[in-house]
Order: structure tokens, then sequence, then C-alpha cells
């Protein structure tokens, strides 16, 4: 079963992404700040991350450094409401950059392509 990390801080956001791919078939892990994160991943290697960029205690762009100076081949999708940030060079180190939408169907596909994984269910 492939795992994902989703670091999201909005209650409502981290609980849908966590029930819409638990749904198709992933292993969910949850973050709502930037440092259980980092410590998130250095304790066991999710196969992607999912990364809010707006965080409470640091900026997503930081985790997104952190993480790649862990690990270069974890691959992250930084999720945003702000597509101001895709113009940030650090931004630039994610896999992929998605906008926040009510419709979660870009979201899965980018995911799904990412792992490589087509259907899980």
């Amino acid at each position: 079963m492939s795992s994902i990390l989703v670091v999201e801080d909005e209650r409502h956001l981290l609980d849908l992404y966590t029930s819409e791919f638990q749904d198709i078939g992933f292993s969910v892990r949850s973050a709502v700040t930037g440092k259980e994160a980092i410590e998130s991943v250095k304790i066991q290697r999710p196969d992607i991350v999912i990364l809010d960029i707006m965080l409470e205690d640091m900026e997503g762009l930081e985790v997104l450094n952190e993480i790649k100076a862990l690990d270069k081949s974890i691959p992250v999708i930084l999720n945003s409401a702000y597509s101001i940030y895709k113009s940030d060079f650090t931004s630039w180190m994610a896999d992929d950059y998605i906008v926040k939408s009510s419709d979660l169907t870009e979201l899965i596909d980018k995911v799904k392509s990412i792992t490589g994984i087509s259907s899980l269910n």
C-alpha cells in the first residue's frame, strides 16, 4: 500500500484529504504543522507528500526545503489556495504545485501519476 503524508493545518481539509486518499487505497498519515511533517518524514519515509504552503508554525516552502534535504527522492506536491507562490524559486523544488479546489480530481490524478498508480481499488 502506498503511503501519503498530508500536511494541512485546516482540519476540515485534512479530514477531507485523508478520507479521499484512504478511499482510493492510500495509507494516510497527517501533520498539522511543519515541524510535525519533518519529524514524520524522519520517522517513516512516505511515498509522497501533499504540503500546504501556509502553516501556523513555519512556511511550507521551508518545510519543502527540509524534506528535500532529508531525502531528495520524496515527491512533494505543494497545495495552496494561492497561486502566487508558483513564481517563488523555492517552490520549484516541488514535483508539482496545485491550487486548492473543491474538486480534488486534479490533486488525486497528480498523486496517482507521480506514484505510478493508475488505480488502487
